[in-house]
């Protein structure tokens, strides 16, 4: 008898059970990858005092996208911290063919495009979620 690699062998009380894997369904092949980037404040905004009306308006461009994504799917979740000045920064997970497709969701960003935050990027993958009722 011949075993590929991906064959397993259970020998259990003399008898040789042969356990072939199942194959991937195709939604498990196609699935999109998860990434997250995070995001930090240029240090101009540190201070609230220095916020303009044009980056309060593309700060409402970048919540407005996040808004669009979520309804699409593509966004998993994101918040920030309720920390001030260079502590505070902000997640976006979401969802993605590949990583270039990721880099281009994230550069896309209103906040990213428009200077007022910097932006990291990273594969990530959600190992636990609270479903809601």
């Amino acid at each position: 008898m011949k075993f590929s690699l991906f064959n397993f062998v259970i020998a259990m009380a003399g008898v040789v059970t042969i356990v072939q894997p199942l194959p991937a369904e195709e939604s498990q092949v196609n699935k999109p990858k998860q990434f997250i980037y995070v995001l930090r404040l240029v240090p101009r905004l540190y201070d609230d005092k220095n916020w303009t009306k044009e980056d309060n308006a593309v700060l409402e461009r970048h919540f407005a996208r996040f808004q669009e994504a979520i309804k699409s799917r593509q966004l998993v979740l994101a918040g920030r911290t309720k920390e001030s000045g260079d502590k505070t920064f902000g997640i976006a997970i979401f969802e993605a063919p590949d990583e270039a497709a990721a880099r281009a969701f994230m550069q896309a960003d209103p906040a990213v495009e428009g200077g007022l935050m910097t932006a990291e990027l990273h594969p990530f993958a959600v190992a636990l979620e609270r479903k809601n009722p």
